[in-house]
């Protein structure tokens, strides 16, 4: 009865983590630091900078209660509809830049993990599932909609008035 659960979370585990142990387990010195560790460390600090940022963000909207029952389109969350995922797929990506220079032959497949956190947040969890919930909760809404229809899901796009 628990065997699928248990085996899917055990995978979902192993498929997240599989950048950081293939860069935990290299042998011997490690390489010097270069530009794709600068790029990797750059990355990793922006994601975790948004999704910080984000979820404090929502957390005193929340926290607010004239705001209750109510959508959140400021700070972050009028650029994008989900920054905080957008910053946990950042994140993800820093750590598997910073692995590229000590990455080789079918290490290079730990770039899995990245893509497995991108997929999963904008195809299977994350993102449907709450875009979902919203358009039950304000799909009539025609300010939701106007909200919805003008910011993008994840990547921001920046506009006048904003």
């Amino acid at each position: 009865r628990f065997l699928v659960p248990w085996t899917l979370q055990g995978l979902w585990v192993f498929l997240t983590m599989i950048v950081v142990i293939v860069i935990n387990s290299q042998a011997g010195s490690a390489p010097p630091l270069g530009i794709w560790d600068g790029i990797g460390l750059s990355t990793w600090i922006l994601g975790f900078g948004i999704e910080v940022i984000a979820d404090q963000q929502k957390t005193a909207f929340n926290t607010d209660a004239s705001n209750k029952g109510k959508w959140i389109d400021s700070g972050l969350w009028a650029y994008s509809r989900h920054p905080n995922y957008l910053g946990e797929i950042l994140l993800w990506a820093g750590i598997g830049f910073f692995g590229i220079s000590c990455f080789t032959g079918l290490e290079r497949f730990a770039w899995v993990s990245p893509v497995f956190i991108y997929l999963l947040l904008t195809k299977v969890s994350g993102i449907p599932i709450l875009d979902k919930r919203a358009l039950e909760k304000w799909g009539d809404n025609e300010e939701y909609q106007r909200y919805r229809d003008q910011t993008p899901a994840l990547l921001p796009r920046f506009r006048k008035g904003a």
